[in-house]
């Protein structure tokens, strides 16, 4: 039975979807500070969990090289995404590292046994399109305040998150108790080159301080496992899917809550960047369908 699995899944979609609202929410928080308190929030959640049964701590023996893999996708996109958000403004720079599901499903196409058809080359050209869009309109309004910063850390986010989803095949069977691992070191290694290189700065008002804890709990928490969970256990396809819809969710919250304005612009960047998405998907659309069929 496949469905709980995949709704618990999808829940790790809606709850990235809030990524953007809750950074931009959170202040000023320099942002190695803000990941190690996140990260460390994160690791509580698997923590707890973990100590009803002791015997689940074996997770964490693992090879080198799942660690340094949980280290690069956890800290090093949360690090940029972070970054990102602090020198670009919150929707544009969230479009932009939002296009990872579209970078997956390229990617992917390129393994062994697959092949990269006409609709994966038109996708990513919608999905660059899309990002071209932003930083034009960034241009005409200047790159000012480090925004260049920002686009650029937005653009290495998608990259490291689509990465690290591929490279992350290798490894299936490894348990989702070693998440609460991932998280400890990344919070370590935040906290380190905060103190090595950033000035402190907390939240100045209680709205902050919810929105850091609601990082925590939810987009760079709970998120993780859920997203483990679902993908090993439930419909995979479903997931995939499903994730493409994150930038399209994540704009329109983002301008509900005020952090931006819907234009002519990102409404038009927003759907060539979904669009190429779920064009991108179409043999795996097909395939879920056709599968629905037989059943």
């Amino acid at each position: 039975m496949q469905t709980i699995p995949t709704l618990i899944g999808f829940l790790a979609v809606m709850m990235w979807s809030a990524l953007a609202v809750l950074t931009a929410a959170s202040g000023t928080m320099p942002p190695f500070q803000l990941s190690a308190i996140c990260f460390l929030v994160g690791s509580l959640i698997g923590l707890i969990a973990m100590a009803r049964e002791p015997i689940r701590f074996r997770a964490f023996r693992q090879p080198a090289k799942v660690w340094a893999l949980g280290m690069f996708g956890l800290f090093g996109y949360h690090f940029l995404y972070f970054t990102a958000l602090r020198n670009a403004p919150a929707v544009e720079a969230g479009l932009i590292a939002y296009l990872w599901p579209l970078l997956i499903v390229v990617g992917s196409a390129l393994l062994p046994g697959e092949r990269l058809g006409w609709h994966h080359v038109v996708g990513a050209m919608m999905g660059l399109s899309g990002t071209a869009l932003i930083l034009m309109r960034g241009a005409e309004g200047g790159f000012g305040g480090g925004s260049l910063i920002g686009y650029g850390a937005a653009v290495l986010c998608a990259f490291t998150w689509s990465g690290y989803s591929l490279m992350s095949r290798r490894f299936g069977a490894t348990p989702t108790d070693v998440i609460a691992g991932f998280c400890i070191l990344s919070a370590v290694l935040s906290l380190i080159c905060h103190l090595l290189l950033e000035t402190t700065v907390w939240p100045g008002t209680t709205g902050q301080w919810l929105a850091v804890l609601g990082l925590g709990l939810g987009p760079v928490g709970l998120a993780f496992y859920a997203w483990d969970h679902g993908v090993k256990r439930g419909d995979i396809q479903v997931l995939g899917v499903a994730s493409y819809a994150a930038p399209l969710l994540s704009t329109l919250i983002l301008i509900l809550f005020g952090h931006g304005k819907l234009s002519v612009g990102i409404a038009v960047a927003c759907l060539l960047i979904t669009g190429g998405a779920f064009l991108a998907a179409k043999d795996l659309l097909k395939r879920r369908a056709n599968h629905q069929q037989l059943s």
